[in-house]
């Protein structure tokens, strides 16, 4: 186990009925509020009027960014600083799901920065203070709720990259498991996806002796495997809605289930580029793309998969070596993903081979990426092409 130094200053408001303390939590940090949200659902639903109702009674003057995109672009980041500025905006409010509060994020960082919010995301500056930044999570998928990380879409050079920072914490989270009950299906499955490929980064790991942190991770992906269909089956039933919620924050909170680990991350990588160019949702993206990385590394420590396989998908190993068990496991957490409606192949989502070549360089544009394999443009082009 490596040594660790774990922080993780968001407060989490969980359970039903907790949206009610949204206006009491967000007077503590000012008077004018930018409220960011994405493309309407929250209205449909009658959650916008409620939020909005909260923050007036308590005095607050609202200003929006509504229609942030499933991949949030930079450009409406760079609105959203503009109109913060221009209105002397204190705090930051986003609601919905990942990419609202990502872009939530960005502008929290950007608008105390005197330069361009980019540079954060290609490594030219990094934020030395924020606006503080409280979030309404409707969707259980990316952990952004209790997590630095933010990740945006350049789609003037198709380019998505992700950015990480202390300042980017939520100062608070209410995460009531009711507000996901109107959730689609396939934003179910994509949310489902993320979460479970967030513990794979964490858990895929050769840092030796971390049998804590490994069961942690373990018991994430059994709790979102045991509950995921329930909530696709019926999108009303409160415990799965509940546990699912929960797992996604679990699953990426700054390292709450892998302290003293080293991650891998590769693939997050890998289909950020897929992403930034075809706009497909990320865990589409990542529910064909993981199991190939998989199959393309599995034998660095073969018997961490083994252990995968026999933990989480109960592969019974006996009379099999770990190569056979490790590729049960392997397999089974394909079929599980093409159980909950995800795709197989990029072809499904109309992905060529046509930006390959692009996609593996702009991956390893910083030098080759991964810990548990390291990967150059040649490995992350043939994963690519394994996912066709």
């Amino acid at each position: 186990m490596n040594n660790f130094d774990f922080q993780n200053p968001t407060r989490i408001l969980f359970g039903e009925g907790t949206l009610a303390k949204l206006g009491q939590e967000a007077a503590a940090y000012g008077s004018k509020v930018l409220l960011m949200y994405g493309g309407g659902s929250i209205k449909r639903t009658g959650l916008y009027d409620n939020v909005t109702a909260q923050l007036r009674e308590r005095g607050i003057e609202v200003f929006e960014v509504g229609g942030v995109e499933p991949n949030p672009r930079l450009s409406t980041v760079r609105k959203a600083i503009e109109i913060s500025r221009a209105n002397g905006v204190q705090f930051i409010l986003a609601v919905g799901g990942g990419s609202a509060i990502d872009a939530a994020k960005a502008v929290a960082i950007g608008v105390p920065y005197e330069g361009d919010v980019w540079d954060f995301f290609v490594q030219k500056a990094q934020a030395k203070s924020a606006l503080p930044l409280g979030t309404v999570l409707t969707l259980s998928a990316t952990g952004t709720e209790m997590n630095g990380n933010t990740v945006i879409t350049n789609w003037e050079e198709n380019l998505k990259k992700g950015y990480g920072s202390l300042h980017a914490y939520p100062k608070f989270s209410i995460l009531d498991p009711t507000l996901t009950y109107t959730v689609p299906a396939d934003q179910t499955m994509n949310g489902t996806v993320d979460m479970m490929t967030h513990v794979f980064e964490q858990y895929f790991s050769l840092t030796p002796d971390t049998p804590l942190q490994e069961r942690m991770c373990e018991s994430v992906l059994q709790t979102v495997i045991e509950n995921a269909e329930s909530a696709l089956a019926n999108p009303e039933d409160y415990v799965a809605r509940a546990n699912l919620m929960l797992c996604g924050t679990y699953a990426l909170n700054g390292g709450f289930i892998s302290v003293g680990m080293r991650g891998d991350w590769a693939s997050h990588g890998i289909e950020h580029e897929v992403s930034g160019i075809y706009d497909i949702p990320h865990g589409t993206g990542l529910a064909i793309i993981y199991p190939n990385w998989m199959k393309y590394v599995y034998r660095e420590r073969i018997e961490r998969f083994a252990q995968y396989a026999v933990r989480v998908w109960k592969v019974n190993p006996d009379g099999k070596t770990d190569e056979e068990v490790a590729l049960a496991g392997i397999q089974a957490t394909r079929d599980f993903f093409t159980r909950i409606g995800a795709p197989s192949k990029l072809s499904e989502v109309g992905v060529g081979d046509e930006k390959i070549d692009v996609m593996a360089a702009e991956a390893v544009r910083f030098g080759p990426i991964g810990s548990f394999k390291k990967l150059n443009k040649d490995d992350v082009a043939e994963i690519y092409r394994m996912s066709l």
